[in-house]
């Protein structure tokens, strides 16, 4: 009698995080076609995204300032590591801002 046992495990948080990181980055900007029934690339410039690609059709919103409509309180009066070139850095949590 023989017994096979096989252990599947998910990849780490960080590999995961940095996979859909390099998506994200890539990821193609679509519109519908005139007849408003297909998909195209609003750029063809760029190639033709994959089944394992991201795409999006709306840029998203601008996070550094206040909006109503998406519920963004904007990045004014963040509190930053002005030595830091990392997360808690001013230029990313700050939007450049200092």
């Amino acid at each position: 009698c023989a017994l096979k046992t096989c252990w599947q495990q998910l990849s780490t948080f960080r590999e995961i995080g940095d996979r859909l990181r390099d998506r994200y980055d890539g990821a193609t900007e679509i519109k519908f076609n005139r007849g408003g029934i297909k998909l195209i690339r609003k750029n063809k410039l760029f190639n033709k995204p994959t089944k394992e690609d991201l795409i999006y059709m709306d840029e998203s919103p601008n996070y550094c300032l206040p909006n109503v409509e998406t519920g963004s309180v904007g990045t004014v009066g963040r509190v930053c590591n002005k030595q830091s070139q990392g997360m808690d850095g001013c230029n990313l949590m700050c939007c450049g801002r200092g």
